[in-house]
């Protein structure tokens, strides 16, 4: 909900990094840290209370490096397909983990917990679907926009504006909620309702946007 609004601060915080770090050093090793931090945070979550107090610090530069590699990949004019793809790649890999990880490190054994657990995965399926096939039909468009072949259709003009439309849970808001997962185990059950409620509120968002701009 915040992202775009976050997006000007994040660059000024971040930007002046990029002329420290070593040119030997890429934004996809920044990627791939960043990807081996996130692993390590929901390891050490899985495996409460030994050292589960280490999954916070590695939870926090996964964060860091995620905001870091694209913003050092726009400052040496660098980015790529390529690099996006590996980058939210890893995100949603350990998107999808850390939720089960925290459960597992909660000794959580109700099945009442389980079934939050696969409430919000599941609607992190079905919104992933819905920005991704909407990625993909944007890409149609701009495609037939280069060929001339429009078609004067102004509805798809205006998904080629739009990759991943707004909505009441993005970025920054899973952040904090994983991290209050991470530091409130707990109430893991709580917090997996609370999010599935959130982010399907976003699905119905984003399909009463897609369903006028699609017909």
């Amino acid at each position: 909900m915040f992202d775009i609004t976050l997006r000007p601060l994040k660059d000024s915080l971040f930007n002046p990094c990029c002329h420290y770090i070593p040119t030997s050093i890429k934004p996809l090793h920044i990627t791939l840290f960043g990807f081996a931090s996130g692993l390590l945070s929901c390891y050490f979550a899985a495996s409460a209370p030994t050292n589960a107090s280490l999954s916070l610090p590695f939870w926090a530069f996964n964060r860091v490096l995620d905001c870091l590699d694209g913003a050092l990949a726009r400052h040496r004019g660098t980015a790529s397909d390529l690099g996006g793809f590996l980058d939210l790649l890893a995100d949603f890999i350990i998107y999808s983990l850390l939720p089960i990880a925290t459960a597992q490190g909660s000794a959580a054994t109700d099945s009442s917990t389980w079934k939050a657990i696969a409430a919000l995965e599941a609607t992190f399926h079905v919104n992933n679907f819905i920005l991704f096939y909407l990625a993909a039909v944007a890409e149609k468009a701009r495609a037939e926009k280069r060929e001339g072949n429009t078609g004067g259709n102004d509805k798809t003009k205006e998904l080629t504006s739009v990759m991943m439309r707004p909505a009441l849970i993005e970025g920054m808001e899973s952040g904090l909620i994983f991290t209050a997962m991470l530091g409130f185990p707990e109430a893991i059950k709580e917090l997996s309702w609370t999010m599935a409620g959130l982010v399907a509120f976003g699905i119905v968002q984003r399909n009463v946007w897609a369903v006028k701009a699609l017909q």
